[in-house]
């Protein structure tokens, strides 16, 4: 049972981003691809990672990686910044045009745990963090999200 719940609300939030990207495209304002969306979510997670590390992640030639973020970085949602460490290695870097984008997920994931925070007891709240946190951390460690979390802290 507690699967299906579980898969209930996931398919829920992916419903939720499917339906804004695809309005967007309605109205013309979106310049994303589908596979470009899931690309820059993929870049956003991993928090500034270098071509190889995106590509070593999807499984992905170095060319074909180089291919998708030459075509982000025209459309100027993704920018690449020297390695101050490795001058050598360059970080892809999400901007504030696609963070805009992006927002219209995230927003409704703020919207829901408002709607928690209202419905449920602040023990119960916590309790759910504490849950979260264990499962994010612990119970899924093949895929960190420490930029989400960053991210996530900075808007509080």
């Amino acid at each position: 049972m507690l699967d299906q719940v579980f898969n209930e609300v996931y398919t829920k939030f992916k419903l939720h981003f499917y339906k804004a990207v695809f309005g967007r495209f309605q109205t013309r304002e979106a310049s994303l691809t589908t596979v470009e969306t899931f690309c820059m979510e993929i870049i956003m997670a991993l928090d500034a990672p270098t071509v190889n590390e995106f590509s070593s992640f999807l499984g992905i030639s170095a060319p074909n990686a180089a291919y998708k973020i030459n075509n982000l970085i025209q459309k100027g949602y993704v920018r690449k910044e020297q390695s101050e460490s490795d001058k050598r290695e360059y970080h892809l870097v999400v901007t504030q045009k696609y963070i805009d984008y992006y927002n219209i997920s995230y927003r409704y994931v703020s919207k829901v745990v408002e709607r928690v925070k209202e419905r449920f007891p602040p023990e119960d709240v916590a309790k759910m963090e504490e849950m979260l946190r264990v499962i994010s951390d612990e119970l899924m460690p093949e895929l960190p999200l420490q930029a989400q979390t960053d991210a996530a802290e900075a808007e509080k």
